[in-house]
């Protein structure tokens, strides 16, 4: 039991107690005392120690406690009085609990050693340990044998440095487990779906290589299959192939080495909602940053000119502005119309023989010549996959450190066409790299249609997830405010371990204290800081060991095969 106190208290005294992985209960006593009789007990006390002050000596051994005694009386009575505070007794009992002797008294001079320090004074409750016991039981019992010992009295102002409710914890009922809290132990469940808590589902994961961020990744991949989530990720380091195996997804690559195609110049039914219009004009924003990529950025000119090739493109294939455009006339169907196939849409080719044509835009016909004849032509190849599963993988890895973007950009763009088929339906894209199209090396175009992915995808009941090391390079286009819009649309935040340099751009724009940045810096390999709402909290990740077994396999063939 707690017997004493600082006679001021400036900091909070239980959280350094609470933030220990040690298990115990605490147990908080306030008894609200009657002021009036409070301030006539002082009033009388005032003035008997008063006479004593003035008739006693000055030299007597003791005047100083009196003294003491005499000032924090009248203070105690001017707070009433002036400030309206009220006065209570405290008691704060603690039960420790262990699996052994040794253990046990390990544990209690590690907990004597945090209140001294605390400037609590503490006492072991011998002969009086069922009481202590009994006290800490909800059951609102404070026993007589404790009181008189543990007693003492405190303001109102003073009631919030006992304050125990310090570190965050997340228990979301509907939520899967992420992993522990490492001050408290308590276990961390997050139900990202939940819009009655979070404004969206998004998630920012950052962190240097070898941190956990895709371990970590893995993990909610896999424990949302298990719930039935369609699930797209876009995989530039080849890191999700396994899980994509273990769990009967899709993989899809595309290379020079792979017959997997996709037409960029598709135009899918999916890509407008029912009741929306506008195929060819939405198809024609979203070219416009593709080829951004390509032909580096665009002015105002230029990309009025490579408008008017594509509309003229999509007009080979008796495609225009107009919706009904894009159907087909079908007799063999009931229904009369159908939508047109990949094979009834233009090619890159035809594209860059238009370009072809008019000498202003032969530039960009050159710079065509890779995608449509060279090393790259398998973008110039009619649509041959399926996206039907409830988890697909998109392996750009073939396609080079440069190319990259290009076999990012279209299956996101593919990717965000699914999510909006369905709005009852709960889904997710993984942006791995995602600083590939959100920083210099990108384009306002190309960050404008990512960032309105992570904007809007909540009203599909959909997740945006952007995922990467670079922090510094997210930061990059257009002064950083693509990759500050990602990062304030993300309800979920998780830090994994971060060197200095990029903790100082990362502090720039979020609310990170000082303590943070020291914890983000210091942080081990599958430990981080989660912003959950609110919410900041260190969690440890955990998972079961069939479900490690299952996201390591590929590193366990590995070594397999080298054996």
């Amino acid at each position: 039991m707690v017997i004493n106190y600082y006679r001021e208290q400036t900091d909070i005294l239980l959280k350094t107690l609470i933030e220990t992985n040690i298990n115990m209960n605490l147990s908080i006593f306030y008894e609200k005392q009657d002021s009036y009789r409070t301030i006539k007990d002082l009033t009388y006390h005032i003035g008997n120690v008063g006479v004593e002050l003035k008739e006693s000596n000055p030299n007597k051994q003791d005047i100083d406690i009196a003294t003491f005694a005499y000032n924090d009386a009248k203070y105690i009575r001017r707070e009433i009085q002036v400030n309206n505070e009220d006065i209570y007794f405290l008691y704060i009992y603690i039960n420790v609990y262990a699996e052994d002797k040794k253990e046990l008294e390990y544990y209690l001079n590690k907990i004597e050693g945090i209140t001294q320090s605390k400037g609590m004074q503490t006492r072991r409750t011998n002969f009086r340990q069922e009481e202590n016991f009994i006290a800490c039981l909800p059951i609102m019992e404070n026993p007589l044998l404790l009181k008189d010992g543990s007693k003492r009295n405190i303001l109102t102002s003073g009631l919030i440095a006992t304050y125990p409710f310090l570190s965050s914890t997340i228990f979301d009922e509907e939520g899967i487990f992420i992993g522990t809290n490492i001050y408290n132990n308590s276990l961390v469940f997050i139900d990202r779906y939940n819009t009655n808590k979070y404004k969206n589902a998004n998630i920012s994961i950052f962190g240097t290589s070898g941190a956990g961020k895709s371990f970590y990744t893995k993990l909610l991949i896999l424990r949302y299959k298990l719930q039935g989530i369609k699930q797209y990720i876009i995989d530039p380091e080849r890191e999700y192939g396994s899980l994509c195996d273990a769990l009967k997804g899709t993989q899809i690559r595309i290379g020079p080495n792979f017959d997997n195609f996709i037409n960029v110049l598709d135009i899918r039914k999916e890509s407008l909602e029912e009741g929306e219009s506008g195929y060819l004009a939405t198809k024609i924003g979203r070219l416009i940053g593709f080829f951004n990529l390509i032909f580096g950025e665009l002015n105002e000119e230029e990309k009025a000119l490579l408008e008017e090739k594509i509309i003229e493109t999509y007009k080979t294939k008796k495609i225009t502005f107009d919706d009904n455009s894009l159907y087909k006339e079908n007799e063999e169907k009931i229904l009369g119309k159908e939508f047109k196939e990949s094979k009834d849409m233009p090619l890159l080719e035809d594209l860059y023989y238009i370009l072809g044509k008019d000498e202003r835009t032969k530039k960009f016909k050159i710079k065509l010549i890779p995608f449509v004849k060279g090393s790259m032509k398998f973008f110039n190849h009619y649509t041959n996959i399926e996206l039907n599963n409830d988890l697909i993988v998109a392996d750009v890895y073939d396609l080079g450190e440069e190319n990259l973007k290009y076999g990012m950009y279209i299956f996101i763009e593919n990717f965000w066409n699914c999510v909006k088929e369905n709005r009852n339906e709960k889904k997710a894209i993984y942006l791995d790299e995602i600083w590939r199209l959100i920083g210099i090396t990108s384009n306002k175009d190309v960050a404008s249609f990512i960032y309105k992915i992570f904007k809007t995808i909540r009203k599909y009941g959909g997740s945006s997830v952007a995922i990467t090391q670079d922090i510094s390079d997210i930061f990059s286009l257009e002064n950083g405010i693509y990759g500050k819009s990602i990062l304030n649309n993300s309800s979920i935040k998780t830090f994994f371990a971060l060197e200095e340099e990029n903790i100082k751009v990362l502090s720039e724009f979020t609310n990170l204290s000082e303590k943070e940045k020291v914890e983000i810096k210091s942080l081990k390999r599958g430990e981080c800081l989660m912003f959950v709402g609110e919410n900041h909290i260190l969690t440890k990740i955990e998972c079961s060991k069939l479900e490690k077994e299952i996201l390591e396999g590929e590193k366990n063939e590995k070594n397999n095969n080298s054996n």
